[in-house]
């Protein structure tokens, strides 16, 4: 049997995905200023003697059953001197049932405006790997509701696009990492079954003040919007303690509140954490969001001195 809660996360999210109601929301993320890549193409480090590696984890209304679960990597470096190139991967699921991963090459030409400023612009090409799966389900329901009573596994070609304008303690970026609609959910027997996939549009940026030698205050935001879905909105504060300890707080607009902390572990590896404490309906059913995240920068040339250049730690 299908508990409540797990069967009301599943109708929610087949109720995001349908063209009737919602659109599709794309996986959110508390630490996106250490995402960037993921959510746009055009993202660039300018710094050409360092490989950057990421991955996240985000466990999302833990003590929810069927709460989602986002896994995400990416690998990013310059090739060339105005050419950036990576891959990036998102794996999405509910439960055991619904699982949808994202994989893609990024390409990113960057041009120098003047001494201190960048703009950048690029593309993600790739595929959606869609699927579901229903089986071993015992439904309470005399009759079942039809969106469950098909597996589905389908894959869908995509591209995104962005740009990324930075400087040396700023950065803007505008992107959709998602150009192409597409179709989840099937019309079948009569009955309309159809969820699509929107654009979804990220509308990112970040700035360092320099409190002093020690201490630096770096506030960021992150709006998303997707038609047919309310606009979502993140703000987060952190304070970057002598270069190694950071700690902050976010808000996402109407949704939660969050802390987040991360530590440089060595000169090349940074590993962080962010809790999510939710303040929508959906609190009385979970005990938060976790998220995990962990940096690494490998130097062409072996030194490690060049980890902080990236628009990431700026």
């Amino acid at each position: 049997m299908i508990k409540p809660l797990s069967k009301y996360l599943l109708l929610t999210w087949m109720g995001l995905i349908s063209i009737q109601s919602l659109a599709q929301q794309d996986p959110q993320y508390t630490q996106y200023m250490y995402n960037m890549s993921v959510l746009n193409p055009a993202y660039a480090t300018d710094n050409p003697d360092v490989i950057n590696f990421g991955a996240l984890y985000r466990a999302q209304w833990v003590g929810s059953e069927g709460g989602p679960t986002t896994g995400t990597f990416f690998a990013h470096s310059p090739i060339a001197k105005k050419v950036e190139m990576g891959l990036s991967i998102i794996h999405d699921q509910i439960g055991d049932v619904v699982k949808e991963t994202n994989a893609y090459f990024d390409f990113a030409y960057v041009l120098k405006l003047n001494e201190n400023q960048k703009l950048s612009f690029g593309l993600k090409a790739g595929a959606t790997f869609f699927s579901t799966n229903f089986n071993g389900f015992v439904y309470s329901d005399d009759l079942p509701d039809p969106a469950f009573a098909n597996n589905l596994s389908k894959i869908f070609p995509n591209i995104g696009v962005g740009t990324f304008y930075f400087g040396e303690n700023y950065y803007l970026g505008l992107s959709s990492p998602n150009l192409i609609k597409s179709t989840h959910l099937e019309r079948q027997d009569g009955i309309i079954r159809n969820g699509v996939e929107e654009m979804h549009f990220f509308f990112t940026g970040g700035y360092v003040f320099n409190l002093n030698e020690n201490l630096k205050f770096k506030p960021a935001f992150m709006s998303k919007a997707v038609s047919g879905a309310p606009m979502s909105f993140d703000v987060t504060g952190n304070f970057l303690i002598n270069n190694v300890f950071e700690i902050g707080a976010g808000y996402r607009w109407d949704d939660s509140v969050s802390g987040l902390v991360n530590f440089k572990v060595s000169p090349s590896v940074r590993i962080g954490y962010a809790y999510d404490y939710t303040l929508s309906n959906l609190g009385r059913f979970n005990s938060g969001s976790h998220e995990i995240m962990i940096l690494f920068d490998l130097n062409k040339k072996g030194s490690m001195n060049g980890y902080d250049k990236s628009p990431r730690f700026f």
